[in-house]
């Protein structure tokens, strides 16, 4: 059995806290608004991270059937609460025409969110419908339903030929960005978001992949964040430094790839410091906590600021914004504690608790009729 990476789950929190201030632009806007757009990139750190734990944590005997049930029971019963939350937030009868983030009641839109297949249209009005958050759990049924299949590729693989496949997609990733750059025709290709980041969720299993055949990231975690820094530099600081200006450029043309670098090595990185026994603040236990919520938080916390900013407006641009930031991230992570301890864990648990009583009894039954016996 592999080692618990509690740090990874610390991490999970300071995704979610990113994607907030993200989001806290529209109702409170700071003068660093260029450092907070990365936030937005939270996402894609879960996405990788996503492959990197389903792989890790992957047991041989599973099968198909109860990979699905178990992540099923992990992810849809917050989800459809959070989007009962949300629908008197972002949906009306009649919609305030200055409120932009409120639209017109519709129950066939609203049907593909909670089916989670609103992530496969390109329209915004049905992409962002239901919970807006939610567009991520679209992709991420996606790689679900994908992950069984994958999984059994790269169980031939060894360590150097997972990671060689992992640094492959980072290449193709940078050679697709050039290659949308230098034809318009490909960039306008329709290709539904979440085929567009299955290389993320690859390159998170990738590296589980390669880490359960032994292989460690020889770079601690402050190297990768020192390196995460300067990348945030690069893509926000606009002072007069034209020696820096042309690699300033083909950063900034290339920031979702050079990103997608930096979670891949942070991930690998704390992951390998947890699995040599290093020391990690990030395993402390009120860490831990914050990134078990972290999905809970994630689902209500632009519920919670498009409630507010319904009331209140927009604020203006300037530092007084802040004061508008403590009490909105309180009120975030009180609802989402509520959702964590009183949905998402105790159902999950029931959910998964029925479906191996039905497994044991299916096997019970099959044993018997093998042996002639009673099931009972």
């Amino acid at each position: 059995m592999e080692a618990r990476l509690e740090s990874l789950t610390g991490l999970r929190w300071w995704a979610a806290f990113g994607v907030f201030f993200y989001h806290m632009a529209n109702l409170a806007p700071l003068p660093v608004s260029e450092l907070l757009d990365l936030g937005n990139y939270g996402v894609m750190f879960f996405f990788v991270l996503s492959g990197f734990v389903l792989t890790w944590s992957a047991r041989p005997g599973t099968t198909v059937g109860t990979f699905y049930w178990r992540r099923f029971a992990r992810i849809y019963p917050a989800h459809f609460v959070a989007l009962l939350l949300a629908i008197p937030v972002f949906y009306s009868v009649s919609p305030d025409p200055e409120q932009w983030w409120v639209k017109p009641l519709d129950v066939g839109v609203l049907l593909l969110s909670v089916l989670l297949i609103q992530g496969w249209w390109s329209s915004p009005v049905v992409f962002f419908s239901g919970n807006p958050a939610a567009w991520t759990l679209t992709v991420e049924a996606f790689f679900y339903a994908l992950h069984p299949w994958l999984q059994r590729v790269l169980a031939v693989l060894r360590s150097r030929g997972a990671l060689i496949v992992a640094i492959a997609l980072l290449v193709l990733s940078f050679g697709w960005r050039m290659l949308e750059f230098a034809s318009p025709a490909v960039a306008s290709l329709p290709i539904p978001v979440p085929l567009s980041r299955l290389a993320e969720f690859v390159i998170g299993m990738c590296l589980a992949s390669a880490m359960k055949s032994g292989w460690r990231l020889p770079l601690p975690p402050w190297t990768v964040l020192a390196g995460g820094a300067a990348l945030a530099f690069v893509l926000t600081y606009d002072a007069g430094t034209a020696w820096l200006d042309p690699v300033r450029e083909f950063v900034r043309a290339t920031q979702t790839e050079w990103v997608l670098v930096f979670c891949t090595l942070l991930i690998a990185s704390v992951a390998s410091r947890d699995a040599l026994g290093g020391r990690s603040w990030l395993r402390h236990k009120w860490m831990v906590r914050l990134g078990e919520a972290s999905y809970a938080f994630y689902l209500v916390h632009a519920t919670v600021i498009y409630f507010v900013l319904g009331f209140v407006g927009v604020q203006s641009l300037g530092w007084w914004g802040i004061v508008w930031y403590p009490p909105l991230i309180i009120a975030a992570l009180a609802l989402a504690f509520a959702l964590h301890l009183g949905v998402e864990k105790p159902v999950e648990r029931r959910m998964r608790r029925w479906w191996d009583a039905r497994l044991e009894r299916k096997q019970a039954t099959e044993s018997a009729a093998r042996h002639g016996g009673d099931p009972r």
